[in-house]
């Protein structure tokens, strides 16, 4: 197994200092999208997450609406999971699977660019993006992002537990090594994604769990302005916190357990390097 970490799009909002803790007031920030291409023995490469695609960055007013002017994404191809993993010598088609946190348009923009791998999620999150419950999630999520019809593999949490969380074992199509653990708050069927990489313990996508490293340190530390809208995106705000401390146990209660968020550069950083 062999595992790149990939920026899948760049979030340019204003208020960097607020948002990320340094920088100007009023510039940009550069917030990363944090995405695993991961290449199996048996189950061609796997992608967690695929950032933002091709449709997104060639037509941003229908894939991405109003929040466009909000967030800012750099519109590069270049920083697309598929032209990354052409760049590395791959095809679309050798992407057999891919696996999600969430349905958010920063997480799944590059379905349609993959139109032939098995996508696999939380039942209650593909649940709540196919058919929303609420007029916030009609806003939230971005129907153009699946409307090639992907092949979904959906999935309840059953079996015995892992490390005190309820867990999906035997993903279809993928090796044990792959589990999720689901952590609503952000979004109804929100998960992390745990990569067992062997001699290097677990490797643990957190998604949008947190978004800040000092989230994960003791003490914890959370800049302003991504408090501000953790809060005001979360479906379940109390739930979010309620797992966000959770997962902090397994971090620390673990020493073979890394874990990463979605949007952390620094984070993304010090796992490239």
């Amino acid at each position: 197994m062999k595992i790149h970490h990939l920026s899948c799009g760049t979030i340019c909002p204003r208020f960097r200092r607020w948002l990320q803790g340094e920088g100007g007031i009023f510039a940009r920030a550069e917030i990363a999208c944090h995405c695993l291409l991961i290449e199996t023995e048996s189950s061609g490469l796997v992608l967690v997450d695929t950032g933002l695609g091709l449709q997104d960055m060639r037509n941003p007013v229908e894939r991405m609406g109003p929040i466009r002017h909000l967030m800012k994404p750099v519109r590069d191809e270049a920083l697309t999971a598929i032209r990354q993993v052409e760049a590395l010598g791959f095809d679309a088609r050798d992407v057999r699977h891919i696996v999600l946190t969430h349905l958010d348009f920063d997480h799944a923009g590059g379905l349609t660019d993959f139109p032939e791998a098995k996508v696999h999620l939380l039942a209650a999150e593909k649940d709540a993006a196919l058919d929303p419950p609420t007029k916030d999630e009609k806003r939230r999520y971005r129907q153009l992002q699946w409307d090639h019809d992907p092949i979904w593999r959906s999935y309840t949490p059953e079996g015995e537990p892992w490390r005190g969380f309820d867990i999906v074992r035997e993903l279809d199509g993928l090796p044990p090594e792959f589990l999720l653990l689901p952590m609503p708050g952000h979004s109804r069927g929100h998960t992390a994604v745990a990569v067992d990489t062997g001699a290097e313990g677990w490797l643990i996508h957190a998604g949008d769990a947190y978004f800040y490293r000092g989230e994960m340190e003791q003490p914890m530390t959370c800049t302003r302005g991504l408090r501000f809208f953790q809060k005001l995106v979360a479906v379940d705000h109390e739930l979010r916190l309620a797992n966000l401390e959770r997962l902090r146990e397994l971090r620390y209660g673990h020493d073979d357990v890394q874990v990463f968020c979605a949007h952390d550069p620094a984070e993304l950083a010090a796992l490239r390097g």
